[in-house]
């Protein structure tokens, strides 16, 4: 059923004070500023700077007097007026550009009254270019000509500074504000716009446009500012809460993020507007996308019309999950979820303001009933945008709820197709304790166990369903559906995980991947070591649920993916790092028939279908899955990859990480490293390594023969110096290191083992010297063997007596 918009008018203005005033301002000025008081009893109106006098009026619903100010022509006018959120009395802010605050108040006495007046820049030479009042706060923006050079642009361009003050009532008549606290030196020249919870740094007409596709987002709840770049897709968090004295400035907050300095068009954008659910940003083709407070952005929807101009008046606000657009005298209602026109007016005029709603707590009788609508102001009257349905939802009975759960369950046992209905089971014998059921619904006395199973049973039931019913009405708030997914999240790790509980399991990690895994780390309590490893302290038959389902190789029916690999990719979008040592602890874990050890594919193979096909999935990952997995091919197939990546010394530690228990897969994997040792001088560096490496049970005439094997043809003889560019061949001091690895501690007593034994055992000094004197020459007739002397370990000297 399609829902239809309603325009209900609240007030023809008569009612507030200076009413003729009021709406001469609304039709004659176009670009009139309007402002609501957070209890939407009070009406603000500023004109820009050099408009005609009046250029402030601020009109009273019911009984109260107007403030109505004029300064006449050559006098500068605020630069912007603000209501503040006290909830005593009425309060506003005025901001000259030159830095003079006003801050004045209502209730105390007859009228209004100016409670203080103090400057925002002291010093002189600075020039307020922004304004803004979040709760509890004063931020501008100010130039500062100071000379400052950037290195992103002229030295102009970023003479700028974002500074805040604390703003407070203090007493019946007074206020207090803080010292002055810089957020950003050196910036550009920033907009600012204030929701109820962030404060927003949007570029203007005049930023430099290397800088103008980046906007800021400072959350001081969360004591952090969000750089977004939103055509690029990009966001960094970063620490900035002036309570501890953080500041930032904005040529070394760039500095280190060099990707969001990608050439980019600037922001085009028509029209800003904050509100709850982060910044819109309305653009000349008439798209309206959301940036939320975490940084991500989305496209909303697109409007029938575009803006015309930067002339063109344009209007953005939210309810109950729909998006409101005024375009010149059109109003257009979006769904926020679906981009779906949901309805098209045509108004009776083209200047029309939307007025934030009034802030939760001070809303008087009146606006009670009005909660969580839109309202429009023109010179025509007040009015609320609402739907004709009714948008609160009745929270189900304890009764209905545990009668459609058993109708699901009975569902599933049964053969029939025709559907179970509540009203089935209540009126036939299908439910088997309706008599108790009711007893226990009813309050009154039934077995223990039973009674308080089943109250737990309702009561996560009952609060998972108006938890449901405040999200629906419109609260959008994150905590909300952050608990609804850890709802979700532990109620469907209590059913069987098959059919319809998968598949639902795989729809909350698709909409809410952050808090469905938070979920999942309190239930499998996981833990990290101060080595990076993950420790697990939940019970077996968790554990048997989260490694069962296995695919077997085969594709994913629908995408619905088992448990495993849905963490495993939920792991891979938030936290890759994270997904090796999950997966070594799942190893952990697992039991025959579970998914790991079993007959089913083993559970590295798994996280790694869920990296994608080979040659496109990550090779950090797959390396570090490969290591991980304890499988003998897998350990081979990663140090091979290493191999070919000539990363030598990762390669060795992955062998000398493998424990006493795997003496096979070590030799294996020396051997592999030998031969590349035998090819090239790369691993000379790592020789002690590849010593380490090397089995204790290996001879040395077998690691010989393994050297013969693998070392390159020589084409030439061989030379004493390699030529010049050459690599140079396998020398006998390398060589002997790893022989006198190969070999016995001391010299052996018994026989010679080896042919080439007798090397290692070298005293390392040469025999004495003969001495020196005359040596018969021996002629070659009298001994004709000589070409064949046998080698002796005694040294030979010979005297030239000539």
């Amino acid at each position: 059923m399609k829902r239809m918009g309603t325009l209900r008018l609240l007030s023809d203005l008569s009612h507030f004070s200076a009413a003729a005033r009021l709406r001469e301002l609304l039709a004659g000025d176009p670009a009139v500023r309007v402002r609501c008081s957070p209890d939407g009893r009070h009406l603000l109106l500023l004109r820009l700077p050099g408009s005609p006098s009046p250029q402030l009026l601020v009109a009273a619903r019911g009984p109260g007097t107007e403030l109505e100010r004029a300064w006449p022509a050559g006098h500068p006018s605020p630069l912007d007026a603000f209501f503040l959120p006290w909830p005593v009395r009425p309060a506003l802010v005025l901001v000259w550009e030159s830095g003079l605050t006003e801050v004045w108040g209502a209730g105390v006495g007859p009228g209004w009254r100016l409670l203080r007046s103090t400057e925002l820049c002291p010093g002189g030479g600075a020039r307020v270019v922004a304004v803004a009042a979040p709760r509890g706060r004063l931020v501008w923006c100010e130039e500062r000509q100071d000379g400052a050079e950037g290195w992103l642009g002229p030295p102009a361009a970023f003479s700028y500074c974002v500074c805040v003050r604390t703003l407070e009532p203090s007493g019946e008549a007074g206020t207090n504000l803080g010292r002055t606290h810089i957020l950003l030196h050196h910036c550009p020249s920033f907009g600012l716009l204030a929701s109820r919870k962030d404060l927003f740094l949007v570029p203007t007409a005049t930023t430099w446009p290397g800088v103008s596709h980046i906007l800021l987002i400072w959350s001081p709840g969360k004591g952090k500012v969000m750089v977004v770049a939103p055509w690029l897709g990009l966001s960094h968090s970063k620490s900035l809460n002036p309570g501890r004295g953080d500041t930032w400035d904005f040529r070394t907050l760039l500095r280190g993020l060099p990707g969001l300095l990608s050439p980019m068009e600037p922001l085009t954008v028509h029209t800003w507007a904050p509100t709850p659910q982060g910044l819109l940003l309305l653009d000349f083709r008439g798209t309206v996308s959301l940036v939320q407070s975490h940084g991500g952005t989305r496209a909303v929807g697109t409007l029938q019309e575009a803006p015309v101009g930067l002339a063109g008046s344009a209007a953005l606000g939210t309810f109950h999950g729909t998006l409101a657009c005024v375009l010149g005298s059109t109003l257009e209602l979006l769904d926020m979820g679906s981009g779906q026109l949901l309805e098209r007016k045509v108004l009776s005029t083209d200047r029309v303001h939307l007025l934030a709603p009034p802030a939760p707590g001070m809303e008087d009788e009146e606006e009670l009933e009005t909660r969580g609508g839109l309202r429009l102001l023109s010179a025509l009257g007040l009015f609320r945008i609402a739907w004709k349905a009714s948008q609160g939802l009745e929270v189900p009975s304890a009764e209905d709820l545990v009668f459609e759960e058993a109708c699901e369950y009975y569902q599933r046992r049964s053969l029939r197709g025709a559907q179970l209905t509540p009203e089935e089971l209540r009126h036939s014998s299908t439910f088997r304790a309706p008599q108790a059921l009711a007893s226990i619904l009813r309050g009154h006395v039934s077995p223990s166990a039973l009674l308080t199973t089943l109250r737990a049973e309702l009561r996560d039931y009952r609060a998972l369903d108006q938890l449901k019913a405040h999200l629906v009405a419109g609260d959008d708030e994150e905590a909300g559906w952050t608990e609804l997914a850890e709802h979700e999240v532990a109620r469907l790790l209590r059913t069987e995980l098959v059919g319809d509980q998968l598949a639902q399991l795989n729809t909350v990690f698709q909409a809410l991947p952050t808090a469905a895994w938070g979920a999942i780390l309190r239930v499998l309590q996981l833990q990290p070591d101060r080595n990076g490893r993950l420790r697990s302290h939940a019970p077996p038959d968790v554990w048997k649920k989260v490694l069962g389902g296995t695919l077997a190789g085969k594709e994913p029916p629908n995408g619905i993916l088992p448990l495993f690999e849905l963490l495993c990719q939920c792991l891979c979008r938030l936290e890759p790092r994270w997904l090796p040592p999950f997966v070594e602890l799942a190893q952990q874990q697992g039991g025959p028939g579970w998914g790991a050890g079993g007959p089913g594919l083993p559970l590295y193979r798994r996280a790694l279908a869920v990296l994608g096909e080979e040659g496109t999935r990550s090779e950090a990952l797959e390396l570090e899955l490969l290591l991980g997995s304890g499988r003998p091919k897998a350990v081979l197939q990663a140090v091979g990859q290493l191999v070919q990546k000539e990363q030598w010394e990762r390669a060795l530690e992955a062998g000398l990480a493998l424990g006493p228990s795997s003496p096979l897969l070590r030799s294996e994997i020396f051997k592999l490293l030998l031969a590349e040792f035998a090819r090239h001088r790369q691993l000379d560096a790592h020789l002690p390594l590849l010593c380490r490496l090397c089995p204790p049970d290996l001879a040395p005439a077998e690691l010989l023969l393994l050297l013969r094997t693998h070392l390159p043809d020589e084409l030439e003889p061989p030379t004493p110096f390699p030529e010049p560019g050459t690599e140079p061949p396998l020398t006998v001091g390398l060589l002997r290191a790893l022989l006198e690895q190969t070999g016995a501690q001391g010299r052996p007593s018994g026989p010679v083992l080896s042919l080439y034994e007798d090397i290692l055992w070298d005293p390392g000094t040469p025999p004495p010297t003969p001495p020196r004197g005359p040596v018969t020459t021996l002629q070659a007739s009298d001994h004709p063997g000589l070409e064949a002397w046998p080698p002796s370990r005694q040294g030979l000297c010979v005297t030239d007596t000539g």
